[in-house]
């Protein structure tokens, strides 16, 4: 039975005796259910932590890049700064990334079509993986056939269901 100086919490319960002072009592079960650490093998998971971390290692970049590109000379000097970049750099990096982008996704689509086979190779067609189909009599329709097993359409039967008249 629970002393009556005892108190229940979903997370942990809270005894005060007169003997030994409060002591905690931790439920694993309801540490795990609740996602709430309490002991010290327990902690907050690190993607969380990296993240924010992150996100506000960001936020802090950002206004500081914007004080330092928009804020004229004069009042960082008044508040005493007076080592910073120039404000070249102020459009030069932002400039430099979204080149530095672009040529990257262009770079990567040139390699994408130098490893196209052109459209006159039958690469384009048929390849190691390729599969004719299987003839199978259908001389009965009924409903209980088995399913075909899949199989790559021909050029032949695509340019017939395209292009017919």
């Amino acid at each position: 039975m629970e002393d009556q100086r005892s108190f229940n919490s979903p997370r942990r319960t809270l005894s005060y005796s007169r003997n030994r002072g409060a002591t905690i009592s931790v439920f694993e079960a309801d540490n795990k259910a609740s996602g709430v650490a309490v002991s010290g093998e327990h902690g907050p998971n690190p993607s969380e932590v990296y993240g924010f971390v992150g996100s506000i290692s960001t936020v802090v970049a950002t206004v500081i890049f914007m004080a330092w590109a928009y804020v004229p000379d004069p009042w960082l000097h008044s508040i005493g700064i007076f080592y910073y970049p120039s404000k070249y750099w102020a459009l030069a990096l932002p400039a430099y990334a979204i080149v530095t982008i672009a040529s990257i996704f262009l770079f990567y689509i040139g390699l994408n079509f130098m490893a196209t086979p052109p459209q006159t190779s039958l690469n384009s067609i048929f390849d190691e993986h390729s599969r004719e189909p299987v003839c199978s009599d259908r001389a009965s329709e009924e409903d209980d056939q088995p399913i075909e097993p899949y199989s790559d359409i021909g050029i032949d039967q695509i340019n017939e269901l395209m292009f017919k008249d």
